[in-house]
């Protein structure tokens, strides 16, 4: 199953304009995207509020991550501060993932953003946790928070914005987007043989692990007759006929 790593802004110093920082709400998004998340079957791993961009792409670096995912909200220069508005994307240029990525970022956040034509996808050679990641990158600049109905809208919005991106995720990785449930411990109930874990929701599909029978399971999700599963860190596709609550 895939794979990211979520990197929320790092920077505290940045203000909002009708009060909060962008650390606090970017790590509020990040927040509300775990359930969507979890239940669509895309593992993460998370930065922290006391890391910076540069100990972030470290640590995503260190790990062998599908995506890496920054989230942050924007400023105008000084000299026009509130004057801007609108939604970027950013991307490398060297890379066709991330600009495709980008893409659909941006076309999904156009349903939910107030001004659909102030969402575009930028390319950047000098955002590093675009530019130095080994993973596939993109930046996230939501809206400008030193706007005031730009910051309304992300403080008014974190949930839909949360639900929005993990949506655009599932769509670039091919797979189900699931909405979030209660995560359940099911018992594999076999004929006696083990219980495939698929990488997708299809009998052809690759197969990523395998449950003995017998043996519990975290469900996270349900995607037509298939279950969303994890088995000690390893997530997939089970077919649902086999587990029982």
């Amino acid at each position: 199953m895939p794979s990211i790593y979520l990197s929320p802004s790092t920077q505290e110093w940045n203000l909002y304009i009708n009060g909060g920082t962008e650390e606090y709400y970017m790590n509020l998004i990040a927040d509300a995207m775990i359930p969507y998340l979890r239940s669509s079957g895309i593992q993460y791993t998370r930065n922290t509020p006391d890391m910076t961009a540069a100990s972030s792409i470290k640590a995503s670096n260190l790990g062998n991550y599908d995506v890496h995912l920054a989230l942050h909200s924007n400023a105008s220069p000084e000299s026009i501060a509130g004057q801007r508005q609108g939604s970027e994307v950013y991307y490398s240029p060297n890379s066709y993932k991330g600009k495709r990525l980008a893409t659909i970022i941006a076309n999904n956040l156009k349903d939910i953003y107030p001004n659909p034509e102030n969402v575009r996808i930028l390319p950047t050679t000098t955002l590093g946790e675009v530019t130095k990641t080994r993973a596939v990158a993109n930046l996230i600049e939501f809206a400008y928070h030193d706007n005031e109905s730009d910051a309304n809208w992300i403080k008014n919005n974190i949930s839909n914005i949360a639900r929005n991106v993990v949506l655009s995720l599932t769509e670039y990785f091919h797979i189900p987007f699931i909405e979030p449930q209660t995560p359940k411990i099911g018992v594999v109930t076999t004929q006696g043989g083990s219980l495939l874990i698929r990488a997708k929701p299809s009998t052809n599909s690759a197969i990523v692990g395998r449950i003995a029978n017998g043996d519990t399971v975290i469900v996270n999700g349900q995607y037509q007759d298939w279950y969303v599963v994890d088995n000690d860190g390893v997530v997939g596709y089970s077919y649902s006929k086999y587990i029982k609550f």
